[in-house]
């Protein structure tokens, strides 16, 4: 009898002894290699160190401000990306300005690939500057010295282009984010629309049985700790120790997953890992000043979005003063910024979307149903759709009318409507939103609250006795060398130099690893013993998982236990009857200003011409919609562009817009009513004027329903009949001038 092929001579048992022997050999050469790539990390993070201005941006840049040579130095700088000599920029665009987060990390994050925030508003056109730092702060720097300097260096890009079509559309991410938004509220003149990627401005906010580090500040006393962390440093904060609690957050990934990804795939790994373990391995340090800050009045303290951060200069930080359009990112799998953080600044600080209003401001928001927190900013994937797409509609978002929106995405198909007026792969959306979605998301109840306020009482009241009792002591024992060499035996610095080609035990690594590439023998994806190893690294993941599920349930039990404490509360002089405090009401002048352009914008109604009545219907009509889409941008670019005469600046076309949307605000039967008044008496101008008002509404949608209804309203006021309007707009000379005029 013939043996069966599929069975190797011996039998099973010679099968798998041959599988072993595979498996055996793959394992050995695949754990050289994977010691080489910790041999190359290790040598890579001391050559990284080394480095005057270490960072991992991946274009040339220009060096435009150095701000340790203000009169108020810093360790921030100001570069001009240099743009790939295939990507064409035009100067007159508005510039982007990517200000990089200062947590733990060296620069660069923000253009780490060239699908990155800086790759695609390249792509798009514009014109990129990066704000970025050193690894040493400069003696005697603060959060309120580096707010001013970053405010320099917005002024300095803005001389830069005096004929750009707008100010600077300004990017921070994560502790970036926060930083921007104080800078926004302080300097608002300076700013176009604000993008804020996964940044904490209501670090208390969260949903129960999830995102435990809100907890943390609580559960360790306060910002006491972050204290005597400096104290012990002499004057400074170590950033690895912020990267080692982001560590804490995923121990599966950090003590498992990360490196067995790179073992089981070393043949296609290194690289990439190498590259990101250049970022995150580049701690830096800040003074105890700037920290003590950022974990009092922010992390601890909560006290951004409540409006009580005041400047030495006696000034509030009031988040209601920013001007721009505020785009904030964010997503549900980011367990350091989730969405309640990232928004609930907005219920803070405002009782409704009329509110939001009455402050002048645009919020856009777009939450990510599972990118991670360094994917918000990192991910090649979310380049190339969210920010891409608010790159190339930046335009759009600046002349959205006051309001509350979430920006959706639509993958552009066969069957998308005017495709071609809609850049990238995806449509983007702006959808009208009230308050009440973004409560929908979860957040704390009012014993919550007050918890979080006994938790910073209690903060005050260490903080103040460590001051008092042991910071003489412990400032009087050390010094600068028993600091240094505090910081260079943090376990996260250790990690790298044992592994780097320093240990003498790693000087036949890098031979071995050569010898191995040369007769690599990888292993069958069908071998049982690689399946079972697969299966192990998973059991591996899932008992970290439910360690660290365990743990954060402990650390959240404990601190609504301990803080919710009626005892606890009331020695901390907490009101148990007491609701969050709201930051104080809107003030006397800027109430009476807002009353004098109410009047204002009432008694002009009746004023305008073609151009009003025009944008008039138009924010009538698609107000039934609830949305603005970027293909009725587009389309009325198409108008715009087509027209001879003289044209709007698109600041200009946006304080139109922003007036009739007022003026329909506040008395829309009365504005609708005063169309006719602003219209020519030339019955073809008037056809082909509601011609193009149809074609900017058809560009997205088919027009039916309630916006059928308000067009032949609209229609109406024209006194044109809509239906045999694309009959007679043809003639276009006759349009084109009285919109010239």
């Amino acid at each position: 009898m013939l043996m069966d092929k599929a069975t190797p001579p011996g039998g099973p048992l010679s099968g798998f002894v041959a599988s072993a022997v595979e498996y055996m050999m793959d394992a050995g050469q695949r754990s050289v290699l994977f010691l080489d790539v910790l041999r190359r990390r290790g040598d890579q993070y001391r050559e990284h160190a080394a480095q005057t201005a270490p960072h991992v941006l991946q274009y040339a840049a220009e060096l435009i401000i150095d701000g340790r040579k203000l009169d108020e130095p810093v360790n921030y700088v100001l570069v001009r990306i240099i743009p790939p000599t295939d990507i064409e920029i035009d100067p007159d665009r508005r510039p982007f300005i990517v200000v990089d987060p200062r947590a733990g990390h060296g620069p660069g994050i923000g253009g780490f690939k060239a699908d990155s925030e800086i790759g695609v508003a390249l792509k798009a056109g514009h014109p990129c500057y990066f704000i970025g730092f050193l690894p040493e702060p400069m003696p005697g720097q603060t959060i309120e010295r580096i707010a001013r300097a970053e405010a320099l260096f917005i002024e300095k890009v803005i001389s830069l282009h005096p004929k750009a079509d707008g100010k600077p559309c300004v990017i921070g991410n994560c502790q970036a984010g926060w930083a921007v938004m104080i800078i926004a509220s302080l300097r608002p003149e300076l700013f176009g629309p604000v993008i804020i990627a996964g940044a904490p401005l209501a670090y208390w906010a969260g949903v129960r049985g999830k995102y435990p580090m809100r907890y943390l500040g609580g559960l360790l006393g306060g910002g006491w700790l972050t204290a005597l962390t400096c104290d012990l440093g002499a004057g400074k904060f170590d950033g690895a120790w912020l990267v080692q609690n982001f560590e804490s957050q995923n121990p599966s990934n950090t003590l498992w997953t990360k490196q067995y990804n790179v073992y089981s795939k070393v043949d296609t790994e290194a690289e990439r890992y190498l590259d990101f373990e250049r970022w995150w391995g580049g701690h830096v340090n800040l003074n105890a000043e700037e920290i003590q800050f950022i974990v009092d009045e922010l992390f601890v303290g909560n006290n951004l979005a409540a409006g009580r951060i005041r400047m030495s200069d006696g000034q509030t930080v009031d988040l209601r003063n920013i001007r721009s359009p505020i785009v904030v990112f964010c997503s549900k799998g980011d367990n350091i910024t989730p969405p309640q953080q990232a928004l609930d600044w907005i219920l803070d600080l405002y009782a409704d979307v009329d509110e939001i209003r009455a402050y002048g401001q645009t919020i856009v928001y777009t939450v990510h149903e599972s990118v991670g927190h360094l994917g918000i900013f990192v991910s090649g994937g979310i380049a190339k759709k969210e920010h891409a797409e608010f790159s190339s509609n930046i335009d759009l978002i600046d002349i959205l009318p006051p309001g509350l929106y979430e920006a959706t995405f639509e993958a552009k198909g066969a069957d998308t409507t005017n495709a071609d007026l809609a850049a990238g792969q995806w449509v983007m959306r702006c959808e009208a939103r009230t308050l009440d979605d973004i409560r929908a998301m979860g957040g704390n109840s009012l014993e919550d609250e007050r918890r979080f306020a006994a938790a910073k009482r209690v903060s005050e009241i260490n903080l103040a006795a460590y001051r008092k009792f042991l910071q003489p002591w412990i400032r009087g024992m050390v010094t600068p060398q028993m600091a240094e060499l505090a910081r260079n035996l943090h376990p996260l610095r250790l990690q790298y130099e044992a592994f780097s080609s320093q240990n003498p035990l790693m000087s036949m690594v890098k031979s071995l690893a050569d010898q191995v590439s040369k007769d690599r023998k990888q292993v069958s994806t069908d071998n049982p013993l690689f399946a079972f190893q697969e299966q192990a690294s998973r059991q591996i993941v899932h008992a970290l998982d439910s360690w660290r599920d365990s743990q954060e349930a402990l650390s959240e039990a404990t601190f609504l236990a301990v803080y919710g404490s009626p005892a606890l509360q009331a020695a901390a002089g907490i009101d148990l009857q007491s609701t969050p405090s709201r930051p104080p009401e809107m003030s006397a002048a800027h109430r009476e200003m807002l009353n004098r352009r109410i009047a204002e914008l009432k008694s002009r109604i009746g004023e305008g011409g073609l151009r009003e009545a025009a944008i008039r219907s138009l924010l009538y009509v698609g107000s039934a919609r609830g949305m603005v889409d970027e293909r009725s941008l587009e389309a009325l670019r198409n108008v715009h562009r087509s027209n001879v005469g003289a044209r709007l600046t698109l600041s200009e076309f946006k304080m139109v817009v922003r007036e009739q949307f007022f003026m329909l605000l506040l008395d829309q039967e009365g504005a609708l009513t005063a169309i006719p008044k602003l219209l020519p008496d030339d019955s073809n101008i008037r056809q082909t004027a509601f011609a193009k008002v149809g074609e900017v509404l058809s560009a997205s949608a088919t027009i039916s329903g309630e916006v059928a209804q308000r067009l032949k309203r609209v229609a109406e006021l024209f006194g044109v009949d809509a239906d045999e309007v694309s009959d007679n707009a043809s003639n276009m000379s006759s349009f084109d001038q009285a919109k010239a005029s």
